[in-house]
């Protein structure tokens, strides 16, 4: 038995997410007497991947086949099954990113496999029956999920667990892949990205805005704190509806689903559609001039005032102790 972690890369770079997943799968590991695994596929570079060795995994495979350099959903989730057979893993553990949504289901059928998607706690394990925890309703309720199947998925959302490192010496395999003509019908040629600014799912600060900012051109000072914070900008959907902001800033139940240490959340109510994509945020910063907003019931911390003052005089001090 055995435990295969697959890490996520964006154009060779390992996401925060996939070395999130290295931790949390070792510490299985530790529980339960398992060797950990880690799965690396496309063009990643070396140095890259001996960073796995810092979160305490021993062994990577890497799958570096020309025709998996881009992301294509079915075919990552055959040389993911493939190769959890070929080391006899019994538990196989990714991100649950916006890709790993639609790799976990395919892998958990191809292994015949028990599924626990958006995983938010470690399994408490109990013979061949695990119980984790996972956000269900949008954030709203939290489900117990339990696995009784020998084979287990586990998709564990972003920025539930911390990386913990603990450094140990790597030993590397390649892995040829038999890939089916069949899942490679429909594959990515190129990927541009939209933007240089951190993306909103990796991020770990988001500084979110809403109608309170009154126009589009009022967001300088949204992302002159964002610049300052180094983090990345979002918006609520009556914002990006009307075209103040582009729709990939959306965040909320129709939108993106973020889970950041730290969500400052400026001008916006909290309708309950919104605060379905912020809940998992481990700390809520509200700033609105309406006292009864419903957005203070979830906040941690909360600001009554016009953010035309609140945010400037928050500029000039984050400024003033980052230059102290």
């Amino acid at each position: 038995m055995a435990i295969l972690v697959y890490i996520e890369n964006i154009a060779g770079a390992f996401k925060k997410s996939g070395y999130e997943a290295v931790s949390y799968a070792k510490t299985i590991g530790d529980a339960t007497g398992q060797p950990v695994t880690a799965l690396s596929i496309g063009k990643v570079d070396a140095t890259s991947l001996e960073n796995i060795g810092r979160y305490g995994v021993k062994k990577v495979i890497a799958v570096n086949t020309e025709q998996l350099h881009q992301f294509v959903n079915q075919a990552y989730a055959a040389v993911i099954a493939e190769v959890a057979k070929s080391i006899q893993a019994t538990t196989i553990v990714l991100s649950n990113s916006f890709s790993g949504k639609g790799l976990a289901p395919r892998i958990a059928a191809k292994l015949n496999a028990a599924l626990a998607d958006g995983a938010i706690t470690l399994p408490t394990i109990t013979g061949e029956a695990w119980q984790i925890k996972k956000s269900a309703f949008s954030g709203k309720a939290i489900a117990t999920q339990e696995l009784t199947a020998p084979i287990k998925v586990i998709a564990l959302t972003p920025n539930t667990v911390e990386a913990v490192e603990a450094p140990t010496a790597i030993a590397f395999e390649t892995f040829e892949p038999q890939i089916a003509a069949t899942d490679l019908t429909s594959v990515v040629q190129d990927i541009v990205q939209a933007t240089d600014k951190i993306p909103l799912p990796e991020a770990n600060i988001v500084v979110s805005a809403g109608r309170g900012l009154k126009g589009p051109e009022n967001w300088g000072m949204i992302e002159e704190l964002a610049d300052v914070l180094g983090a990345a900008t979002a918006c609520s959907k009556p914002v990006s509806d009307a075209g103040w902001r582009p729709h990939e800033e959306h965040v909320g139940q129709t939108g993106l689903a973020v889970s950041p240490n730290l969500y400052i959340a400026i001008g916006i109510s909290g309708a309950i559609q919104h605060l379905a994509g912020v809940s998992s945020s481990k700390t809520i910063v509200v700033i609105n001039n309406d006292p009864e907003a419903p957005f203070f019931k979830v906040a941690d911390y909360g600001i009554v005032g016009d953010a035309f003052d609140v945010i400037p005089k928050l500029i000039d001090a984050f400024k003033a102790y980052k230059n102290h």
